[in-house]
């Protein structure tokens, strides 16, 4: 008689049974024969990975078949399971919370650390064999717990192909997944298409309801619905495995024609909108050899470091949605990295990408990635964070800006749930279940009480064992390594977070702003290393970094610094630069400076190249944003058919007008010294066509000539450096005219040619400055440069000789400067460190002033018509008496967001490198437009 018959509870008859069969599976008959086989008990837990988790390792089915095999199955209670326990029941499995007893445990994601139970055998995705971070402390807690770990990952037939995966299904998923947000991220530019009635993967019952809502669609695209504004739509698969197998299977479902690699052009310049483009992408498209070219397969699975990809150049360019389906490992070249992101999601002016009419033109060709590998940082680096089930997309653009809230605004639609399959849950679980089957009987002999030595695995499910026993399995012991080289350069701060360790040389003015912008990222650890360690103690505190002393000439320190570093920033004198340079390279650490390259940085290109390091140049204010702004106005130019005929800069560090109360007209908010040895140097230019050139020593403040550009200010402006180099490095070569200069107040030449002229600004060791020499005052050392062997000479009569060497107005100068007051001298050895340090002191700014930048291009522009127009571009920078002031902020900042942009992989170039890439100054004026650094352009016509 059954049960309800008899009126019985069915729960409490249910849990009856199932004690009952419990009890039966242990006592059959009383035998206590050593020989005899211990019952077979596996477990299938509750997935608490995600609230999306719907799948099991097993169906139903597939457990129907291990408890005829006699093998008994507890399966956590869990009503989230796209199968429902009663299910699983019916397949005679017992379920219960408890699931201990199990000497084997499947799951598919991670099992939380706390959850992990000592000594048994785990099957689950671990996703550790690539160190990833996040499953670190899991790694750890399973190799205390004596845990043996398979990984479903690693389960591998004889030529290195995955056996057990949902492969399919995630493919399956994604492709209808990025079909849904193409409808929605086209609607969003202004295009209405047949995907807009496409939903998500989760919203139907299963793939087959899907792919009817996909047919339809791709029925209105035959019939010529798709908007003729978006051009033919192109849809890269990557690589032919299970993944991109499934995936295809969808795309199938739409009009299509498949073309080679080599055709896509072809197709985005000719082919039809009635119809969807596929290419199916295989390695040997896009692999060719570093140093030589040409794929050999072989090669590169032992070798995968000798090769890099092309897909960027060749295939990315014309591609209008990626469907990512590769595996990735860790030496491998990645199919996009960050500099190649930034370069495709710039405005496309490529002539295949058709003018949009009645809705905005696309921003450029690529418009969705479905990136189902779901790596972290792997073949397509920039996806550096998997999106969710909950949040499935995200706009990231060229500046790495990420947007999950809209579906408007510039970038790339980037789909990436790392549970696809989830999505198609009962599919997925049958799938699964079906191909890890065959290999269950073999997994359940793992003891993993016992030595891994005394089993005798398929080869299969060996390979597949990442730790026994308490370690890494000698396969995966390379993970230890991973783990260190991802640490390397990363420390935890006071039992925090692994933080990546920057170390800033020097505590100036100039510092404050670095340590700010970078203190803003929580994931960097900022050390400041100062000989003055006062400054430097003050910063720490203040920004939350660390401080060390330093001397700058302690080449032993500074190895020291630098091997405990991931980038060092460099705000030393440049005569230092050289050797801050070789430091970061003996030590793989990267090098950012505000400074102009030095020959002897240059020479280091080719050793820092081979040692992976980036020595980053000429990214603060002059040079650095002036670059920068020339070059996003010279490529606008050119990008829009014009010649630049002539390119005159000047940029210039000043007080604010209301401070300039002294003869020089300046104070010193950056290193006076260099502020002086600047009006010592030589100087080239190009002028209408011929070359010119300036003597050092003196001639270069005999040129300053009056500048009027900002009405109200009287300026004046004197040439800087070698500015011919510049014609080629902005691409203008056919350019007559080539000036870059540097801005002062008018007065500050003629003040410096007096104090030249009478030997203040030189360079070379004077005996009377001599550190450890005897007291002077600074009447007494200029009655010594005038030559007077009597000291004691009347004020009046010194005043007089001075005018008659130097002039009266540059007497008076001097005069009003103090140095021929009878105050003590502090000695630097040299007239020109001497009067630096004088004049950092007597000429700085006071607490409530403050300084002023001003940077001005004017370009010369000849258009395809013939029009002749000056572009004028304008920047202006106050400083903050309260906060830093315009000179720190304007080479403080660009050269902390250039640092952070090496950091995070935008800038990957190795060797000597200036920040003359569109995808690399695009974004760094981008940041500084953020934080408030704007220029303004006009234009004029030239008669």
């Amino acid at each position: 008689m059954s049960y309800l018959t008899k009126k019985i509870n069915p729960i409490l008859y249910l849990r009856s049974w199932q004690r009952h069969r419990k009890i039966t599976l242990y006592v059959k008959k009383e035998d206590t024969d050593e020989n005899v086989v211990p019952k077979k008990i596996i477990a299938i837990r509750r997935e608490d990975q995600s609230v999306w988790e719907r799948r099991a390792p097993f169906s139903p089915s597939n457990v129907s078949k291990l408890v005829r095999q006699g093998v008994t199955v507890i399966v956590q209670p869990s009503n989230r399971r796209a199968y429902p326990m009663q299910s699983y029941i019916n397949a005679g499995a017992i379920v219960q919370e408890d699931i201990s007893e199990a000497s084997v445990i499947f799951g598919v994601k991670q099992t939380p650390i706390d959850l992990l139970i000592p000594n048994k055998t785990y099957c689950f995705f671990s996703h550790t064999i690539k160190a990833q971070e996040a499953n670190m402390p899991m790694l750890d807690a399973i190799l205390a717990k004596n845990i043996r770990l398979i990984d479903y990952e690693k389960l591998m037939d004889d030529a290195g192909n995955r056996v057990v995966a949902f492969g399919k299904y995630a493919g399956v998923a994604g492709m209808i997944n990025i079909l849904h947000g193409l409808g929605l991220r086209l609607l969003a530019l202004g295009h209405h298409t047949p995907f807009m009635h496409i939903g998500p993967a989760h919203n139907y019952r299963n793939s087959s309801m899907a792919r009817q809502a996909i047919r339809d669609a791709g029925y209105e695209i035959a019939l010529g619905m798709m908007p003729r504004s978006l051009g033919p739509l192109t849809f890269i698969f990557t690589g032919s495995g299970n993944v991109s197998q499934g995936s295809q299977e969808i795309f199938h479902e739409l009009p299509h024609e498949y073309v080679p690699p080599e055709m896509l052009r072809k197709v985005a310049e000719h082919g039809s909108p009635n119809k969807i483009y596929g290419c199916e992408v295989r390695r040997r498209h896009h692999l060719v050899r570093r140093i030589g070219g040409g794929y050999d397969p072989q090669e590169y699975e032992e070798h995968p470091e000798r090769y890099i990809s092309t897909f960027a150049q060749t295939i990315a360019p014309y591609t209008s949605v990626l469907v990512n389906c590769i595996y990735w490992a860790v030496d491998s070249p990645k199919l996009l990295t960050i500099p190649d992101a930034k370069h495709l999601l710039l405005p496309s002016h490529t002539p295949w990408l058709p003018k949009s009419i009645g809705a905005p033109a696309l921003p450029h060709r690529m418009l969705g990635i479905c990136d189902i590998s779901a790596d972290p940082g792997g073949s397509i680096e920039f996806m550096n964070e998997c999106t969710t089930i909950d949040t499935p997309f995200c706009l990231y653009d060229a500046d790495r800006n990420k947007d999950t809230k809209s579906f408007k605004g510039p970038g790339v639609l980037v789909c990436s749930i790392d549970n696809m399959p989830t999505q198609l849950p009962r599919e997925s679980t049958d799938f699964f279940g079906d191909l890890l089957f065959p290999y269950t009987e073999d997994i359940l002999r793992s003891d993993a009480t016992k030595p891994l030595e005394e089993h005798n695995f398929s080869p299969v499910v060996q390979g597949a064992i990442i730790t026994s026993n308490g370690k890494l399995t000698p396969p995966f012991e390379y993970i230890n390594e991973l783990r260190m080289a991802n640490t390397r350069c990363r420390h935890t701060v006071d039992g925090g977070e692994p933080q990546t360790s920057v170390v800033i040389l020097g505590s100036g003015l100039v510092s404050a702003p670095v340590v700010e912008y970078l203190s803003r990222d929580k994931n960097i650890a900022v050390t400041i290393a100062s000989q003055i360690k006062e400054e430097a103690d003050v910063l720490a505190e203040k920004y939350g970094a660390r401080a060390e002393y330093l001397q700058a000439n302690d080449e032993e320190a500074l190895h020291s610094l630098a091997a405990r570093s991931r980038l060092l920033i460099s705000l030393l004198p440049y005569d230092l630069h050289g050797t801050v340079a070789k430091a970061c390279i003996n030590a793989g650490a990267h090098m950012v400076t505000a400074s102009y390259v030095r020959p002897e940085v240059q020479e280091l290109h080719n050793t820092a190249k081979e040692a992976g390091v980036t020595l980053l140049n000429e990214v603060g204010l002059d040079p650095g944003i002036d670059h920068l702004l020339a070059l996003e106005c010279i490529h606008d130019i050119q990008n829009h058919g014009g010649r630049v005929d002539s390119f005159i800069s000047y940029c210039g560090g000043l007080p604010a007008a209301e401070f300039s109360d002294n003869a020089l007209r300046y104070k010193f908010s950056w290193n006076p010294r260099g502020v002086l040895l600047n009006t010592i140097s030589g100087a080239k230019y190009l002028s209408r066509g011929q070359i010119v050139e300036v003597l050092g020593g003196g001639e270069l403040m005999s040129v300053a000539r009056e500048l009027d550009f900002l009405p109200g200010f009287a300026f004046e402006g004197f040439p800087n450096r070698d500015s011919t180099i510049y014609s080629s490095l902005y691409g203008i070569e056919d350019a007559h005219t080539m000036f870059r200069g540097t801005i002062r107040y008018k007065g500050f030449a003629e003040t410096i040619k007096a104090m030249q002229l009478f030997g203040f600004i030189d360079p070379n060791p004077h005996p009377s400055l001599h550190p450890e020499g005897p007291n002077i005052t600074w009447r007494q050392f200029a009655c010594e440069l005038l030559g007077l062997m009597d000291q004691s000479i009347f004020y009046e009569n010194l005043r007089t000789r001075l005018a008659e060497r130097i002039g009266s107005t540059g007497a008076q100068a001097l005069e009003s400067l103090g140095l021929l007051s009878d105050d003590l001298i502090v000695k630097c050895g040299t007239p020109l460190d001497t009067i630096s340090l004088y004049l950092s002191k007597k000429l700085q700014l006071e607490k409530d002033e403050t300084d002023f930048v001003v940077l001005r291009h004017e370009l010369g522009v000849t258009w395809s018509d013939g029009r002749k127009e000056l572009r004028e571009v304008t920047m202006t920078v106050r400083g903050d008496p309260a906060s830093h002031t315009a000179m720190a902020r304007t080479v403080g900042l660009p050269t902390a967001i250039a640092a952070k942009m090496v950091l995070d992989g935008e800038i990957q170039e190795r060797g000597v490198v200036l920040p003359f890439s569109p995808g690399v100054y695009k974004s760094l004026l981008s940041r500084l437009r953020a934080d408030g650094i704007t220029a303004k352009e006009t234009s004029r016509p030239l008669n």
